[in-house]
C-alpha cells in the first residue's frame, strides 16, 4: 500500500512550491498601498472634495485583499525566498498593486478615467512604473486627492524600483544586471535580501532629496502643493505634473534648470548616494555616471546650439529648453518646457532615438540603461580588435571588474529580447489603427518608461487619452515589461517555470 501512495505522488506533475510567502509579500505590500491612499483622501477632506470617498472606498478594499492575503499566506520568512519564489513575486507583486491603485480613478467622478478600466490601469501603471504616460487631461482642475495621488503612486514606485534593482534582479541575474551583485544579493543561497541596513540608507536619501526638491521648488515660486507633487516626481523620475502644460507652465527663477538637476539626481544609482556620504568622496564619479554626464553634455551642446543658430531660441532659453527636455527623456522622467515636435525633423529623430537610453543601473530611471551600452561598446571594441589581430588576447573589463561570459549574454540577450518586443508592441499597436511615428514612439516610451511618444496624439503636447483602449491594454503590459527589465515577466509564459 505505501508503495502504491509513493507511486501516486512520484506520478503527480511537479508545481510551482511555495506560493505561501510569496502572497504573504504581497499582502504587505497591499496593505501599505491601502495606508498610502489615506494621504490623498485626507487631502481630499481639507480641501472640501467628495472625491474623498473614492480613496475611503478603494482604501477598504485593497486593505481587505491584503489582510486576505496575508492571512492565506502566513509564514515564516527566515528561510528567506528562492529563486523561483523572487521570479513569481517580482511582476505579481507589481502587478497587484497598479491594480489596487487603479481603483481611486475608477471610482472618481472626475475626467475620462471615471468607471473606465482601461484608463483606470493605465494611469496606475504609468504611475507604479514612473512612466508618466498620462490619460487625464484638465489637471488644473482635476481633484487634488488625485493630483497627489498620481505623484504618490511615482514616488512609491521610485523607491521599489531601486530596492528591486538592488536586492532582485542583480540575484537573478537578469540583463547584465549580476553585475552589480553586493552583499546584499546572492544567487549561491536563497533570493531574500538582506539589505535592511541598505534600504535604511538609501530610504533616508530618497527622502532627503525628496524634502530638498520641495523647499527649492517652492522658493523658486510653486505653491507648496505644486511643490510637493513635483518633488515626489522628480526625484521618482517620473514626471507626471499638475499642469497640462507641464514644467512649461513655470519658467521664473531658473526653476527648470533646478527641476533638470533633480531628474539627474534621480538617475544615479543610490547606492553611490550612500558610499558618498559613508566617507567615500569618489562614489559619485562611477563610471556610468561619467558616461551618461558626457553623453548628456554633448547632446545638449548639439541641441541647444542647433536651436540658437536656426533662431528658434535666444541662447538662455535655447540651452535651458535642450538640456530639460534632454535630460527629461534620457533620465526617463518624461516632463516637458515645450513641444518638441516643432523643432524640425532633426529634433524628433533625435528624441526617438534618446527615448531607448535610460539612466543609471540601480537609480529611478528606465530604459535600456547606460551600462548596457557600455558593455555592448566593450564587446565591439573586443570583437575588431579581434579582426584586426587575429592572434591577438583582449580582455573585456568593465571599469576593475572583469565581464565573464554569463554577463556578456545576459546583455546580450536583454538588447535581442528589448528589440523583439518593441517591434511585436509597434505591430500590435499599428494593427489597431494607429499611425507609425504613435505606434513606434508609444511602444518605445512604454517599454523605456519615459512618458510622452511623439506625434499629434501622444506628443509632449498630447496624452494618451485619444488611444483605443486595446491600445491602453497593450502599452500597459509594456511599461510593466520595460520596469520590470523584461525578463522577470517573460519567464513566467514558459511552461517549463511551471512544470519546475
Amino acid at each position: 500500500m505505501s508503495d502504491m501512495l509513493a507511486a501516486q505522488q512520484t506520478a503527480r506533475p511537479p508545481s510551482v512550491p511555495g506560493m505561501r510567502p510569496v502572497l504573504y509579500l504581497i499582502g504587505l505590500v497591499l496593505l501599505s498601498t491601502a495606508g498610502m491612499m489615506l494621504f490623498p483622501m485626507a487631502v481630499d477632506i481639507y480641501y472640501a472634495n467628495k472625491d474623498w470617498q473614492s480613496f475611503a472606498v478603494a482604501s477598504g478594499l485593497s486593505a481587505v485583499i491584503g489582510a486576505g492575503l496575508l492571512y492565506g499566506g502566513r509564514k515564516s520568512l527566515n528561510a528567506g525566498l528562492t529563486l523561483r519564489q523572487a521570479f513569481l513575486l517580482t511582476p505579481l507583486s507589481w502587478l497587484s498593486v497598479a491594480a489596487v491603485s487603479a481603483l481611486p480613478f475608477f471610482f472618481s467622478d472626475y475626467g475620462i478615467v471615471s468607471r473606465s478600466a482601461a484608463d483606470s490601469f493605465f494611469e496606475a501603471v504609468s504611475g507604479i512604473t514612473t512612466t508618466g504616460a498620462t490619460v487625464i487631461s484638465g489637471l488644473e482642475q482635476a481633484p487634488p486627492g488625485m493630483l497627489l495621488w498620481r505623484s504618490l503612486l511615482q514616488w512609491m514606485g521610485g523607491i521599489g524600483i531601486i530596492a528591486t534593482a538592488i536586492a532582485i534582479l542583480p540575484a537573478l541575474g537578469i540583463g547584465g544586471m549580476q553585475l552589480f551583485r553586493t552583499e546584499s544579493s546572492d544567487r549561491s543561497e536563497k533570493v531574500m535580501p538582506r539589505v535592511r541596513q541598505i534600504a535604511t540608507a538609501i530610504g533616508s536619501v530618497y527622502l532627503g532629496l525628496t524634502i530638498l526638491a520641495a523647499l527649492v521648488y517652492w522658493l523658486a515660486g510653486m505653491r507648496p502643493f505644486d511643490a510637493i507633487a513635483h518633488a515626489l516626481t522628480s526625484i521618482a523620475t517620473g514626471g507626471y505634473s499638475t499642469s497640462d502644460g507641464s514644467f512649461g507652465t513655470w519658467e521664473a527663477n531658473g526653476i527648470q534648470w533646478f527641476a533638470a538637476a533633480f531628474m539627474l539626481s534621480g538617475s544615479i544609482p543610490f547606492v553611490l548616494y550612500v558610499r558618498f556620504l559613508a566617507g567615500d568622496r569618489k562614489a559619485l564619479f562611477d563610471r556610468q555616471v561619467r558616461t551618461m554626464l558626457s553623453f548628456l553634455a554633448l547632446v545638449i551642446l548639439l541641441l541647444g546650439s542647433w536651436l540658437a543658430l536656426s533662431g528658434q531660441y535666444a541662447v538662455e532659453p535655447a540651452f535651458r529648453h535642450a538640456a530639460f527636455n534632454v535630460v527629461s527623456v534620457v533620465t526617463t522622467t518624461g516632463y516637458a518646457t515645450a513641444d518638441y515636435m516643432l523643432w524640425g525633423n532633426a529634433a524628433i529623430g533625435l528624441f526617438f532615438g534618446l527615448m531607448f537610453v535610460g539612466g543609471c543601473t540601480g537609480s529611478t530611471s528606465g530604459g535600456i540603461k547606460i551600462f548596457r551600452f557600455e558593455v555592448m561598446a566593450i564587446m565591439l571594441k573586443a570583437h575588431f580588435l579581434r579582426l584586426l589581430y587575429p592572434r591577438g588576447v583582449f580582455p573585456r573589463s568593465y571599469g576593475e571588474r572583469s565581464l565573464d561570459d554569463e554577463v556578456v549574454g545576459s546583455v546580450v540577450a536583454f538588447f535581442a529580447v528589448f528589440f523583439l518586443c518593441y517591434a511585436a508592441l509597434t505591430i500590435a499597436l499599428m494593427a489597431l489603427d494607429l499611425d507609425f511615428l504613435t505606434s513606434a514612439s508609444g511602444a518605445v516610451t512604454a517599454l523605456s518608461n519615459v512618458g510622452p511618444g511623439l506625434g499629434d496624439i501622444i506628443g509632449p503636447a498630447g496624452n494618451f487619452g485619444p488611444l483605443p483602449d486595446g491600445a491602453k491594454w497593450l502599452l500597459s503590459l509594456g511599461m510593466l515589461l520595460g520596469r520590470l527589465e523584461l525578463f522577470t515577466v517573460l519567464i513566467l509564459f514558459l511552461p517549463r517555470f511551471w512544470r519546475g
